[in-house]
């Protein structure tokens, strides 16, 4: 069966939550693949008035998708552009950190703990013989990496996409590298709010061959199809090059929108859902199947079994994770925003909509 299993794996994790903002539902299946790569976060209340929502498909292991759902939207958090308002620059320099983290002994030893249960135990027995110092955990950024037997260790070979959507009273910065997509549905109709990012898009290709690397069949170096992701260290080694230059960037592609009344709700998701559906599809589903469930984990689940394929081998077959925000009546409170930076307010409609229901007009 090479990388499939005999029989699905259809046991589902969900959940609900929400604020007087907004209520979200959630869930992920393993299905057809023999491990499960994908991880999420969902955080109605990263602050008094910032919600954060992420997903993140792994690949070549689930160690790194991990890692990104444990730390991402906590170096949001700490990172100086964000207590001054400024989301975008402090999303944006989260992606670079990930990679900047899990370097080094500390790194590796997280990583270790993170995968596989055969790394964990590695892990295990190499914190006996060299142990964290005492406190490290909370100290600034630059003591994260320590001196080990793993201190040159340069950084996973495996990845993981990063989709994250925040939520400021009324302003939605969607922040992505790789192919999970973010989607918003205002009056029924579907807003792509972010880009798949693969090999073959003109703008990858250019970055991809300046910096050393190949396209082989769609894959970066004949392996990776996809051309932004977190991790992939082996193809971020071109010392000349900054980390938004190299083969594979974890540079996310940026876009902020400012929520209407007609925004009714975003749907965060792997490319195991994308594969199966367009986006417009996914809306349409979720629309209708809200008319009869009440809670929004419930339409996440019957999402997942819409597009679990029936035998393995092709689309369906891929683990697929979903979240569904729908916002309650968008807050119009006064509050710091980041609207005013330098960011793209680009939105891709699934069909082409010149009229004023464009969230780009």
């Amino acid at each position: 069966m090479g990388v499939y299993l005999s029989t699905p794996k259809t046991e589902k994790h969900s959940g609900d939550g929400g604020n007087d903002r907004l209520r979200y539902g959630l869930a992920s299946m393993q299905g057809w693949r023999t491990t499960m790569e994908d991880a999420h976060t969902a955080l109605p209340s990263l602050d008094d008035c910032t919600s954060f929502f992420g997903v993140y498909d792994g690949h070549g292991g689930k160690a790194v998708s991990k890692f990104c759902a444990k730390h991402l939207h906590l170096q949001v958090l700490k990172n100086e552009a964000y207590s001054s308002g400024d989301l975008a620059t402090s999303v944006l320099k989260s992606f670079f950190r990930m990679d900047e983290m899990m370097k080094g002994q500390r790194g590796w030893r997280e990583l270790a703990e993170l995968g596989d249960k055969g790394q964990k135990f590695a892990g295990m027995l190499e914190g006996i013989i060299w142990s964290p110092k005492p406190g490290d955990s909370d100290k600034p950024e630059d003591s994260w990496t320590e001196e080990g037997p793993h201190s040159t260790f340069p950084g996973p070979t495996s990845g993981s996409t990063a989709c994250v959507a925040i939520i400021r009273n009324d302003e939605l910065i969607v922040a992505n590298a790789g192919d999970s997509r973010c989607v918003l549905s205002r009056k029924g109709q579907a807003y792509d709010l972010s880009k798949d990012h693969k090999p073959d898009l003109d703008a990858e290709k250019e970055r991809i061959l300046s910096a050393g690397g190949f396209i082989v069949a769609g894959r970066v170096n004949g392996s990776l199809n996809l051309a932004r992701a977190i991790g992939d260290m082996e193809l971020k080694q071109n010392e000349l090059l900054p980390a938004e230059r190299q083969i594979v960037t974890a540079e996310p592609e940026l876009n902020t929108i400012k929520l209407s009344e007609d925004d009714e709700f975003i749907i965060l998701a792997c490319d195991g859902i994308w594969d199966c559906m367009t986006s417009q599809e996914v809306v349409d589903f979720v629309h209708k199947e809200m008319n009869t469930e009440d809670s929004l984990s419930a339409v996440c689940e019957k999402l997942l079994d819409h597009c679990l394929a029936p035998v393995s081998g092709g689309d369906g077959c891929d683990n697929m994770t979903v979240i569904l925000v729908q916002f309650k009546k968008p807050s119009k409170s006064a509050a710091t925003s980041s609207t005013d930076q330098s960011v793209s307010s680009e939105m891709r409609p699934n069909e082409l909509d010149d009229g004023p229901s464009d969230p780009s007009k």
